[in-house]
Protein backbone atom coordinates (compact mmCIF):
# COMPACT_ATOMS: atom_id res chain seq x y z
CA UNK A 1 0.00 0.00 0.00
CA UNK A 2 1.30 3.43 -0.88
CA UNK A 3 1.58 6.39 1.43
CA UNK A 4 -1.80 7.53 2.73
CA UNK A 5 -2.43 11.22 3.35
CA UNK A 6 -4.93 11.87 6.10
CA UNK A 7 -6.49 15.17 7.10
CA UNK A 8 -6.96 15.66 10.84
CA UNK A 9 -9.95 17.60 12.11
CA UNK A 10 -10.32 18.93 15.64
CA UNK A 11 -14.03 19.07 16.50
CA UNK A 12 -14.48 21.52 19.34
CA UNK A 13 -11.63 22.14 21.76
CA UNK A 14 -9.13 19.27 21.64
CA UNK A 15 -6.04 19.00 23.82
CA UNK A 16 -2.91 19.65 21.76
CA UNK A 17 -1.33 16.53 23.29
CA UNK A 18 -4.00 14.36 21.64
CA UNK A 19 -3.26 15.83 18.22
CA UNK A 20 0.47 15.27 18.76
CA UNK A 21 -0.15 11.59 19.59
CA UNK A 22 -1.75 11.03 16.19
CA UNK A 23 0.68 13.21 14.23
CA UNK A 24 3.72 11.55 15.81
CA UNK A 25 2.60 7.91 15.65
CA UNK A 26 0.87 7.53 12.28
CA UNK A 27 4.11 7.90 10.27
CA UNK A 28 6.06 5.69 12.73
CA UNK A 29 3.78 2.65 12.81
CA UNK A 30 1.97 3.02 9.48
CA UNK A 31 2.59 4.56 6.09
CA UNK A 32 0.18 7.36 7.01
CA UNK A 33 0.89 11.06 6.92
CA UNK A 34 -1.11 13.88 8.49
CA UNK A 35 -1.40 16.29 5.59
CA UNK A 36 -3.54 19.09 7.01
CA UNK A 37 -5.22 20.01 10.27
CA UNK A 38 -8.60 21.71 10.36
CA UNK A 39 -10.63 23.01 13.29
CA UNK A 40 -14.40 22.85 13.29
CA UNK A 41 -17.01 23.61 15.94
CA UNK A 42 -19.20 20.91 17.41
CA UNK A 43 -22.49 21.14 15.52
CA UNK A 44 -25.23 22.13 17.96
CA UNK A 45 -27.71 19.75 16.33
CA UNK A 46 -25.54 16.77 17.33
CA UNK A 47 -26.27 17.21 21.05
CA UNK A 48 -28.98 15.02 22.57
CA UNK A 49 -30.07 16.67 25.84
CA UNK A 50 -31.83 13.53 27.12
CA UNK A 51 -28.66 11.47 26.78
CA UNK A 52 -26.26 14.35 27.48
CA UNK A 53 -24.18 12.99 24.58
CA UNK A 54 -23.38 13.92 20.99
CA UNK A 55 -24.56 11.91 17.98
CA UNK A 56 -21.41 10.90 16.12
CA UNK A 57 -23.16 10.32 12.77
CA UNK A 58 -24.44 13.90 12.78
CA UNK A 59 -20.93 15.19 13.44
CA UNK A 60 -19.48 13.06 10.64
CA UNK A 61 -22.01 14.46 8.14
CA UNK A 62 -21.22 18.00 9.34
CA UNK A 63 -17.48 17.37 8.80
CA UNK A 64 -18.07 15.86 5.36
CA UNK A 65 -20.20 18.84 4.29
CA UNK A 66 -17.74 21.35 5.77
CA UNK A 67 -14.79 19.78 3.95
CA UNK A 68 -16.54 18.98 0.69
CA UNK A 69 -13.35 19.79 -1.21
CA UNK A 70 -11.00 18.11 1.25
CA UNK A 71 -7.39 17.74 0.10
CA UNK A 72 -7.15 14.17 1.50
CA UNK A 73 -8.89 10.93 0.64
CA UNK A 74 -9.39 10.23 4.36
CA UNK A 75 -10.33 12.41 7.31
CA UNK A 76 -9.90 11.48 10.95
CA UNK A 77 -11.61 13.78 13.37
CA UNK A 78 -11.08 13.99 17.11
CA UNK A 79 -13.35 15.38 19.79
CA UNK A 80 -13.42 15.41 23.57
CA UNK A 81 -17.21 15.06 23.90
CA UNK A 82 -19.07 11.83 24.70
CA UNK A 83 -20.36 10.17 21.52
CA UNK A 84 -23.18 7.75 20.80
CA UNK A 85 -24.96 6.06 17.92
CA UNK A 86 -28.49 4.71 17.97
CA UNK A 87 -28.67 1.35 19.70
CA UNK A 88 -25.49 1.76 21.78
CA UNK A 89 -24.84 3.48 25.12
CA UNK A 90 -21.70 5.12 23.74
CA UNK A 91 -19.01 4.74 21.09
CA UNK A 92 -15.30 5.45 21.14
CA UNK A 93 -15.62 6.31 17.45
CA UNK A 94 -17.43 5.83 14.19
CA UNK A 95 -16.43 5.67 10.53
CA UNK A 96 -18.22 6.34 7.27
CA UNK A 97 -16.11 4.74 4.51
CA UNK A 98 -18.52 6.08 1.87
CA UNK A 99 -17.62 9.63 2.98
CA UNK A 100 -13.98 8.92 3.87
CA UNK A 101 -14.57 10.42 7.33
CA UNK A 102 -14.23 8.96 10.81
CA UNK A 103 -14.31 10.36 14.32
CA UNK A 104 -12.93 9.32 17.69
CA UNK A 105 -13.75 10.66 21.12
CA UNK A 106 -11.21 10.93 23.91
CA UNK A 107 -13.96 11.34 26.51
CA UNK A 108 -13.92 7.70 27.67
CA UNK A 109 -10.26 7.04 26.77
CA UNK A 110 -8.84 8.99 29.71
CA UNK A 111 -8.00 6.84 32.76
CA UNK A 112 -9.53 9.58 34.92
CA UNK A 113 -12.95 8.76 33.45
CA UNK A 114 -12.73 5.39 35.22
CA UNK A 115 -11.56 6.87 38.52
CA UNK A 116 -7.91 6.06 37.84
CA UNK A 117 -4.89 8.33 38.01
CA UNK A 118 -3.93 10.32 34.94
CA UNK A 119 -1.56 8.18 32.82
CA UNK A 120 -0.27 9.61 29.55
CA UNK A 121 1.09 6.27 28.29
CA UNK A 122 -2.27 4.52 28.72
CA UNK A 123 -4.11 7.48 27.18
CA UNK A 124 -1.71 7.60 24.22
CA UNK A 125 -2.16 3.89 23.49
CA UNK A 126 -5.95 4.19 23.70
CA UNK A 127 -6.07 7.19 21.36
CA UNK A 128 -3.85 5.44 18.86
CA UNK A 129 -5.88 2.22 19.11
CA UNK A 130 -9.20 3.90 18.44
CA UNK A 131 -7.77 6.14 15.69
CA UNK A 132 -6.23 3.17 13.86
CA UNK A 133 -9.45 1.16 14.30
CA UNK A 134 -11.53 3.86 12.63
CA UNK A 135 -8.97 4.36 9.83
CA UNK A 136 -9.18 0.58 9.35
CA UNK A 137 -12.89 0.98 8.66
CA UNK A 138 -12.10 3.72 6.12
CA UNK A 139 -9.79 1.16 4.45
CA UNK A 140 -12.83 -1.15 4.15
CA UNK A 141 -12.00 -3.44 7.06
CA UNK A 142 -14.87 -4.88 9.10
CA UNK A 143 -14.70 -5.94 12.75
CA UNK A 144 -12.28 -8.81 13.33
CA UNK A 145 -12.88 -11.88 15.51
CA UNK A 146 -9.30 -11.81 16.82
CA UNK A 147 -9.51 -10.09 20.26
CA UNK A 148 -5.90 -8.90 19.89
CA UNK A 149 -6.46 -7.20 16.52
CA UNK A 150 -7.09 -3.46 16.41
CA UNK A 151 -10.20 -4.19 14.32
CA UNK A 152 -11.87 -6.15 17.14
CA UNK A 153 -15.01 -4.32 18.31
CA UNK A 154 -14.47 -2.48 21.61
CA UNK A 155 -17.51 -2.92 23.78
CA UNK A 156 -15.58 -1.50 26.75
CA UNK A 157 -12.25 0.09 27.61
CA UNK A 158 -11.01 -3.38 28.56
CA UNK A 159 -11.34 -4.46 24.90
CA UNK A 160 -9.45 -1.37 23.77
CA UNK A 161 -6.66 -2.00 26.28
CA UNK A 162 -6.33 -5.68 25.35
CA UNK A 163 -6.26 -5.34 21.60
CA UNK A 164 -3.79 -2.52 21.09
CA UNK A 165 -3.28 -0.64 17.83
CA UNK A 166 -1.84 -3.23 15.41
CA UNK A 167 -3.64 -5.18 12.69
CA UNK A 168 -3.62 -8.97 12.81
CA UNK A 169 -2.11 -10.77 9.79
CA UNK A 170 -5.55 -11.47 8.26
CA UNK A 171 -6.57 -7.80 8.45
CA UNK A 172 -3.24 -6.64 7.00
CA UNK A 173 -3.93 -8.83 3.95
CA UNK A 174 -7.51 -7.52 3.60
CA UNK A 175 -6.54 -3.86 3.40
CA UNK A 176 -7.28 -2.85 -0.16
CA UNK A 177 -4.78 -1.02 -2.34
CA UNK A 178 -5.28 2.74 -1.97
CA UNK A 179 -5.21 4.56 -5.29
Amino acid sequence: MGKIDICLVEVGKVDEQTIEIIERNFPIYFNWNIKEIFKLPIPAQSFNPKRKQFHSSTIILFISNSLSKKPCKFVISVTEVDLYVEGLNFVFGEARPDLGVCIISTYRLKPEYYGESKDLKIFERRVLTEAVHEIGHLLNLKHCKDPNCVMFFSNSIFDTDRKGFLFCDRCKIKITEIK
